[in-house]
This record gives structure tokens, C-alpha cells and sequence, in this order.
């Protein structure tokens, strides 16, 4: 019979009128952090999958015997064991990459270096110094970049987001918890007396336990769609922004079926987590008042 009625006047309490609006900002902040994470996670992939078994041969531009140079280091690379392949960059490939940071009219202006694209194998890869040497002997003022020293450290750079991401989801949660407590141990000092004459009708403390969780999921989901109402375009701005001032330099970020789901369902997560806390709370609270 209990299960079927309500005796508390829950929806008078003044915690209907803030704690769906500090719900929706908690899923506010949780859904950019974890939209954070998702797209640091994809770029970390990318780059360190991209840049792994690569080398970078640079020749300092030169204005005539550029063509010899450059065979010569393309002939010392292919017979280099480990080297798949070797592949000259284009010169109009060069220009777009570095019309982005110094403009197009300058691009025409100054002597560009000539950069050799170097694949190698994952498993058996080449002595990197011993090349280093053997190519700036061929050609003096050659270099050789290693692209695993700057990507480790860029690497635990992203890292470090993607941890600081996921911590913010962490404490999105711990706030709910504390806010629900706080929350639901006002509400039973308020009932109070309600509450005893409850008792003393027959009434267990799981069925009043169920009405203050009841109560603290419909305000969890109440905030969490309005949370999830102001997060999708914050995200789509972020995206536009992200797409049009990146200029091509960091990958592009997809978001899967998958990902949108799991954003979806994080209103759910902090409404769930409001539920159980309240229901703990309460029992653990009517405990200490026997």
C-alpha cells in the first residue's frame, strides 16, 4: 500500500528549486569534459600512429644541384635496412604546409628546404644516429628528426587532458553526492514529525527511503536534460570554432554512434547516482534517529 502513495510533500521542499539547475550545470561540465577526453583520446591515436615508424630527412634549400643532392640521399636511404620507403616532398605540398604560419605571398619569396618523407619498419627500425651521420656526411647541413622524442612528450601532454578530463567526471559525481546528502538530510529534518508519525502507522524506512529517491531521480533528470539541452551546442559551436581555426594542422575529430550514446546517457548516470545516494542517506540517517 505504501509503494502506491506518497505521504511526504517532497515537491514543496525550496531543494525543487536549485538542485535541477546545479544537476544541469554538474552535466553541463561532464559532458564537455568527456567530449574533451574522447577527442584528445582520438588525436593522441592519431599522431602517435601516424608519426610512429617515420623519419623527416631535411636539406637546407639550395638553388642549384638540389636534383644530385637529393638523389644521393634518396639512393643512401632506400639501401638503408629497415627503410620501407622513401619518398620526396612535393614543393607545392611544402607551400600548403607552411602557407598557414607564414601567408601565402611569403611562401613564393624564400628558398624552401627540400623534405624527404621516410616510412619505417616497426620491427626492425634503423640506426637513427648512424643514418643521422652517414646523411650529413653525403650532404652537409642534412638533418634527421626523430619524430619520437617531440611526440612522446606531446604524447604525455595529451595524456595528462585526457586524465584531467575524466577527473572532471569524477568530481561531477562526488558534487552530486555531496549535494544530494546535504539535500536530503534537509528535506528529513523538515518531515520530521511526518516522518515519526509514519513510523508509528507501520510505515518502514524503505518505503520512505523510496520516496526520497524517487524525488531525487525526477530532479536528477530534470537537471540532466536541461544539462544535456545547453552541453549539444556548446558542443557544435566548439566544433565549428575547433574546424576553422585548426587550418588543417590537428586532425579532425568524429564523434561514433557509440560516443553520442554514452554523452546521452550521462544525464542518466548522474540521475541514478542522485537516487541511490538519497536512498542511502535515508537509511542511514532513520538508523541514527531510532
Amino acid at each position: 500500500m505504501f509503494a502506491r502513495r506518497t505521504d511526504l510533500s517532497l515537491e514543496r521542499d525550496a531543494q525543487d528549486r536549485f538542485l535541477p539547475w546545479l544537476v544541469a550545470f554538474m552535466v553541463f561540465l561532464a559532458v564537455l569534459a568527456f567530449a574533451l577526453a574522447i577527442a584528445v583520446h582520438q588525436v593522441a591515436g592519431r599522431w602517435d600512429k601516424g608519426a610512429s615508424g617515420t623519419l623527416t630527412v631535411q636539406l637546407p634549400a639550395a638553388e642549384k644541384g638540389d636534383d644530385a643532392r637529393l638523389a644521393v640521399v634518396l639512393a643512401l636511404l632506400r639501401e638503408t635496412p629497415g627503410v620501407i620507403s622513401a619518398e620526396p616532398l612535393a614543393e607545392e605540398d611544402l607551400a600548403a604546409l607552411v602557407e598557414p604560419w607564414i601567408g601565402r605571398a611569403v611562401v613564393g619569396d624564400i628558398p624552401m628546404p627540400r623534405l624527404i618523407d621516410v616510412r619505417t619498419d616497426p620491427n626492425a627500425k634503423p640506426d637513427v644516429d648512424l643514418l643521422r651521420a652517414r646523411i650529413a656526411a653525403a650532404v652537409p647541413g642534412a638533418a634527421v628528426d626523430d619524430h619520437r622524442a617531440w611526440l612522446g612528450r606531446l604524447l604525455a601532454l595529451l595524456r595528462a587532458v585526457e586524465a584531467t578530463a575524466l577527473a572532471v567526471l569524477g568530481f561531477v559525481l562526488a558534487v552530486t553526492v555531496g549535494t544530494v546528502i546535504f539535500t536530503t538530510r534537509t528535506g528529513l529534518s523538515i518531515h520530521h514529525e511526518a516522518i515519526e508519525v509514519m513510523h508509528l502507522i507501520g510505515a518502514r524506512d524503505s518505503y520512505i527511503a523510496r520516496q526520497f529517491a524517487a524525488r531525487a531521480l525526477a530532479l536528477g533528470l530534470k537537471g540532466g536534460a536541461i544539462g544535456l539541452a545547453l552541453a549539444i551546442p556548446a558542443l557544435a559551436a566548439i566544433g565549428i570554432l575547433f574546424g576553422r581555426e585548426s587550418g588543417g594542422i590537428l586532425p579532425e575529430v568524429t564523434f561514433s554512434l557509440m560516443h553520442w550514446v554514452a554523452i546521452g546517457l550521462l544525464p542518466v548516470l548522474v540521475a541514478l547516482t542522485a537516487m541511490g545516494t538519497a536512498r542511502v542517506t535515508v537509511h542511514a540517517s532513520l538508523a541514527r534517529m531510532l
